[in-house]
């Protein structure tokens, strides 16, 4: 009877009505990547055989373009030659990222003089730093390019800014207007929105004037009220002199000093108003917004839509979901962790704060291997080595927050869970995308209440998945790790705290030395 009643009530929440989302014209339309197919990197028509040696040689196995790989191709240096502004919608681990690169590196390859000609844009320091080394560093050398990073983290802004900005070598006898002879020192600029903002308004000689190819990769991120000052300032800097807004910025650039590029105001039919040379524009994402508000800030240029569908999830990904009381959830993901033997695997909490509670939590186990957080909680140095030591091995097990879900590629990544559902089924697709990526195969668990498996089942079929296998855990692991969960418990309540009563006595030191302060200019004053 009671079973009767569950499924009633299932029936009745599963009704209502999905509100209509507007789509853009050019929307309705796209390309369907799922129809294309693997090909060879010898079959690549136009291909540079520089870049064919430079792929072979990333991991030693790299010989085909994946099917997002290859349609972008087509519509960049194939037949399409970047006649149109591209938005590619493809599953995280499709390849998105050679997808631009390839085609961008290939563009600039006959580019004689060095000048800022591709900026990529990301939402956090570690994916940009990917992008950049596994990526960009990899084919970009092997046609003479220079690729360069505006994020921030280690080191002076002296020292980026070094790096970015190429000074004239002195010579006896010969003047230099410092201001006027200073040219970039890179190619292509890979950079988050708040360092790419520094150098705008303050390095000197940091200029987009030449720039010819704008990526902005995880575009449903950038396009939040928080990164909005780096797309306006981008494409006000990159429009035609006429109708220019930073006229104060290019002021003091000589006309018969460096090599400059100037934009007109086109007139030709399907370019009126627009500027010339033209900005080509790549947006990426895996759950790419159909929000014709966002997407019109982008400015786009006869866009073409490359798409796998609304949302995918990897081809070789298994789905499992396990059911239990949040009260024993600990006791459970333990036990899961215990049965799979240390594969490297990515637990995802909810919030910051939950990730550095379950890692201590999970530590008081005493786990046959290392477990770490990865969080906004923690410094960026200590995350990036977190993460070079996850990359390496060292680390079997990673307790993360959401800072992770992003594009960050780990090789070797064979499970994602989910220890708390996730509200939003793009949060379900960039959490399960961190495994089962690139064509290899990977497991994603997810832990529910009771109460939230109709809402789970809801979340499958957003994500164009109508099933999803129950797991249980062995009884044998689970009887084991029983029977310590108590002293584990114990072991964690003290741990967590110590950790307050340290914050504690920190903050009562800095208020001491604080009003000590105070009273020591007081006492100056008098």
């Amino acid at each position: 009877m009671v079973s009767t009643k569950r499924k009633s009530s299932e029936m009745v929440e599963e009704e209502p009505k999905q509100k209509k989302i507007p789509v853009l014209p050019w929307m309705r339309a796209p390309i369907n990547v799922n129809l294309i197919e693997d090909i060879l990197l010898e079959h690549v028509p136009g291909l540079d055989p520089r870049l064919v040696e430079a792929l072979s040689n990333i991991n030693g196995n790299f010989t085909t373009l994946y099917p997002i790989q290859y349609a972008v191709w087509k519509q960049t240096i194939g037949p399409g030659q970047f006649e149109r502004d591209l938005c590619i919608n493809s599953p995280t681990g499709s390849g998105k990222t050679l997808s631009y690169a390839l085609p961008i590196v290939q563009s600039l390859s006959t580019q004689n003089v060095r000048r800022l000609r591709a900026l990529v844009v990301l939402p956090s320091r570690d994916l940009a730093v990917q992008v950049r080394k596994s990526v960009f560093e990899c084919i970009a050398p092997a046609v003479g390019l220079t690729v360069g990073s505006a994020i921030g983290g280690k080191g002076k802004m002296s020292d980026e800014i070094a790096q970015l900005i190429k000074r004239p070598e002195l010579e006896a006898g010969v003047w230099y207007d410092p201001e006027k002879e200073l040219e970039s020192g890179v190619d292509i600029l890979v950079a988050t929105p708040g360092k790419l903002m520094d150098h705008i308004n303050t390095t000197k000689g940091f200029t987009l004037e030449h720039l010819q190819f704008l990526v902005v990769d995880e575009i449903d991120k950038l396009l939040g009220e928080e990164y909005q000052d780096f797309l306006h300032a981008v494409l006000q800097l990159t429009r035609s002199d006429e109708e220019h807004q930073f006229s104060h910025m290019r002021a003091s650039q000589s006309l018969f000093g460096p090599l400059r590029t100037i934009r007109r105001s086109g007139n030709e039919r399907g370019f009126k108003g627009k500027s010339s040379p033209r900005l080509v524009k790549m947006i990426l994402s895996a759950t790419l917004t159909q929000s014709p508000s966002k997407l019109s800030k982008l400015d786009l240029h006869h866009p073409l839509f490359l798409t796998t569908g609304r949302y995918k999830l990897p081809d070789k990904l298994q789905l499992f979901k396990l059911t239990c009381e949040v009260k024993c959830r600990p006791l459970y993901l333990a036990a899961l962790l215990h049965e799979l033997k240390g594969e490297q695997s990515i637990v995802f909490a909810k919030s910051k704060d939950s990730t550095h509670e379950l890692c201590t939590m999970l530590n008081c186990f005493d786990l046959p291997f290392k477990i770490k957080e990865y969080s906004a909680f923690q410094p960026q140095s200590l995350r990036s080595k977190t993460l070079e030591k996850f990359r390496e091995g060292k680390i079997q097990v990673l307790i993360a927050s959401d800072a992770m879900t992003r594009g960050m590629d780990v090789a070797g990544v064979r499970n994602v869970i989910n220890y708390a559902m996730p509200f939003h089924v793009r949060t379900y697709i960039h959490r399960a995308g961190r495994t089962a990526r690139a064509g290899n195969s990977g497991h994603c668990f997810t832990f529910l209440a009771r109460n939230q498996v109709v809402e789970f089942k809801k979340l499958l079929k957003e994500a164009d998945k109508d099933s999803c296998s129950v797991h249980n855990v062995p009884e044998d692991i689970f009887e084991k790790l029983s029977s310590v969960y108590d002293s584990a418990n114990q072991k964690y309540k003290e741990c967590m705290q110590q950790e307050k009563f340290k914050k504690r006595r920190q903050m009562n030191f800095q208020s001491s030395r604080a009003s000590e302060g105070s009273m020591k200019i007081s006492q100056e004053m008098e």
